[in-house]
C-alpha cells in the first residue's frame, strides 16, 4: 500500500483565519496527513487561492473553496475553527457526507451543542474548547487539586486572550470551572460568578470566580488559584503560539478518523 494511502485526509474550515491557516501549514507538514480541501464562507477574498499560497509553501492543488459539499466530500475528517454561527451549518454538512469532525470553535450555544450531541449518533466528532495538550493535562490537574483541597480554598479563574477574540469568558476558563464544580460534587451553574461589581457582600462558600481580560496579541493565559488563609495554590497555562492548539487539532483529526461514531474530547484523544 502506497504511503499516501495510509494519511488521513483533512479538510480546514476557515482556511484563511489564524487557526486555519496553523493548520494548514502544520498538517502540510505532517506526514501522516493529507490537505485535500479547504473552505471559506461565500464572498470571501480567499476562495480561489491555492492553500500552498496561503501558507507559504508550494503549491499544492488545492483552492480555498466556498462550496462546503464538494469541498467535504474529498475528505474523510473536516477540522473546524470557525465561528459559533459557522458551526451548525459545517455540522450539517459533515452529517449530510458522514464525515468525521473536530470542533475546536468555542462560543457555542445549546441549541447548537444539542445538535453535535445528536450527530454524534451517525459520525464521530471530537468537541473540544481547547486543543491543547497542556491545557488537558490542566483540567486533569484541577481536577485532583479540587479533590484534594475542599471549599476552605477559594477558587478564582482568570483568563486573558488578544483584543480580537469575540467570546468571554473563553471556553477554556468555562471547562476549567466544570471540572472544578465536578471535582467537589458541585453545580457549576450555581456555583459561579462571573466578574463583580458593587456591594456584592461577604464572598460565600464554595463560590468559582471567573474573569475575563481581553487586550493586544495575547493567545491564551488561563490561572486557577485556589486560595485559603495562609497559602495559595496557584494553576497556570500560558499560550505563546496558536500551533500548541493546531497540534492538538491534528491529533484529533488522526484518532476520529478511526471512529465511526461517538462524542469525544482532547482527554479521550490523549488517553488521560
Amino acid at each position: 500500500m502506497k504511503e499516501s494511502h495510509k494519511k488521513v485526509k483533512v479538510v480546514v474550515a476557515g482556511a484563511s483565519g489564524r487557526m486555519g491557516m496553523t493548520i494548514l501549514r502544520l498538517a502540510h507538514e505532517d506526514h501522516g496527513l493529507q490537505i485535500v480541501g479547504a473552505f471559506e464562507r461565500a464572498g470571501h477574498p480567499a476562495i480561489g487561492r491555492d492553500i500552498g499560497e496561503l501558507i507559504g509553501a508550494d503549491t499544492l492543488q488545492v483552492p480555498v473553496n466556498e462550496n462546503l459539499v464538494s469541498c467535504v466530500e474529498a475528505g474523510q475528517v473536516v477540522i473546524d475553527f470557525t465561528h459559533p454561527d459557522a458551526v451548525q451549518e459545517n455540522l450539517a454538512v459533515a452529517l449530510k457526507t458522514r464525515k468525521s469532525l473536530v470542533i475546536g470553535t468555542t462560543g457555542l450555544s445549546k441549541s447548537t451543542l444539542a445538535k453535535i450531541k445528536s450527530a454524534s449518533n451517525h459520525i464521530a466528532i471530537v468537541q473540544s474548547p481547547n486543543m491543547s495538550v497542556g491545557v488537558n493535562l490542566l483540567f486533569r490537574l484541577a481536577s485532583l487539586v479540587a479533590k484534594t483541597l475542599d471549599d476552605r480554598y477559594d477558587v478564582e479563574i482568570v483568563e486573558e486572550h488578544h483584543r480580537h477574540k469575540k467570546d468571554a469568558p473563553s471556553g477554556t476558563a468555562l471547562e476549567l470551572g466544570r471540572v472544578i464544580a465536578a471535582a467537589r460534587g458541585v453545580k457549576f451553574e450555581k456555583s459561579t460568578v462571573y466578574g463583580r461589581k458593587g456591594i456584592t457582600g461577604t464572598r460565600r462558600r464554595g463560590e468559582i470566580g471567573i474573569h475575563a481580560l481581553r487586550g493586544g496579541d495575547t493567545v491564551g493565559l488561563h490561572t486557577a488559584s485556589f486560595i485559603a488563609d495562609g497559602e495559595r495554590v496557584e494553576l497556570v497555562h500560558r499560550a505563546s503560539s496558536r500551533e500548541a492548539f493546531a497540534m492538538g487539532a491534528l491529533l484529533a483529526a488522526k484518532f476520529v478518523a478511526k471512529k465511526k461514531t461517538g462524542i469525544y474530547n482532547m482527554q479521550n484523544v490523549l488517553g488521560l
